[in-house]
């Protein structure tokens, strides 16, 4: 539902970046940090124990954090493709927007995925709805930004049946805890650089306090909750 009407909330495209925009990037960053990295640690023993009895004990000591860090990486450098990518019309090419399409497919598959396999009650149901949902949002206009009507006609379809796709896998599909520990930490590493690559650059003029304030009171709710 985010990806399908979130282009019709108009105040959001506006320089100063939009204050709301700043709240739901820092809620998304607090998520990662107070909730997902934490919840690494309980995965970790499955992952080293899983690793390690195929000989890779060094591999098995790190592959989280490795995840983590695939997870950023690979989102900076589809920020980079796309950045370089564009026309003169603004709009970036075909093969750009095909490539970064189906990689936030598969990310929001994973997350789709996640919703279901992971041990929820209602109150963690809600923080996950709060927290990923303000991240779709934040998401979803930096693509807008860059793909422009290619992404209003295909993009938010394509985005928006990939998380029911991966709920479907979720609710199908019996799959190791290894598999959803290492999509754990990859998700962290792309909620963290697709959160900071929307609020850093500096021609956004993106609204700290704002941010700060997404950022610690969500916190504080995961904290107290």
């Amino acid at each position: 539902m985010i990806h399908l009407f979130a282009g019709s909330l108009r105040f959001l495209d506006v320089i100063p970046r939009s204050r709301w925009l700043s709240i739901a990037g820092g809620v998304a960053v607090a998520y990662a940090f107070v909730h997902l990295l934490p919840e690494l640690q309980q995965h970790h023993e499955i992952l080293r124990t899983t690793i390690a009895a195929n000989s890779f004990q060094s591999l098995a000591e790190h592959l989280l954090w490795l995840m983590v860090l695939s997870g950023l990486v690979l989102f900076y450098g589809l920020e980079k493709l796309a950045i370089r990518s564009k026309t003169k019309s603004g709009e970036s090419t075909t093969p750009a927007f095909w490539l970064h399409i189906v990689s936030y497919a598969i990310y929001n598959a994973l997350l789709g995925y996640l919703l279901v396999r992971e041990d929820r009650g209602l109150r963690s149901l809600s923080f996950y709805l709060v927290g990923i949902g303000l991240h779709f949002l934040v998401n979803d206009h930096g693509l807008r930004q860059h793909h422009r009507q290619r992404y209003h006609r295909a993009g938010r379809w394509i985005l928006s049946a990939a998380v029911l796709a991966g709920w479907g896998v979720g609710v199908s599909t019996e799959l190791h805890e290894a598999w959803t520990a290492s999509t754990i930490a990859f998700l962290s590493g792309g909620i963290l650089l697709n959160t900071f690559k929307e609020e850093l650059p500096e021609e956004r003029e993106s609204r700290f306090w704002a941010f700060a304030l997404g950022a610690f009171s969500y916190a504080g709710l995961l904290l107290v909750a």
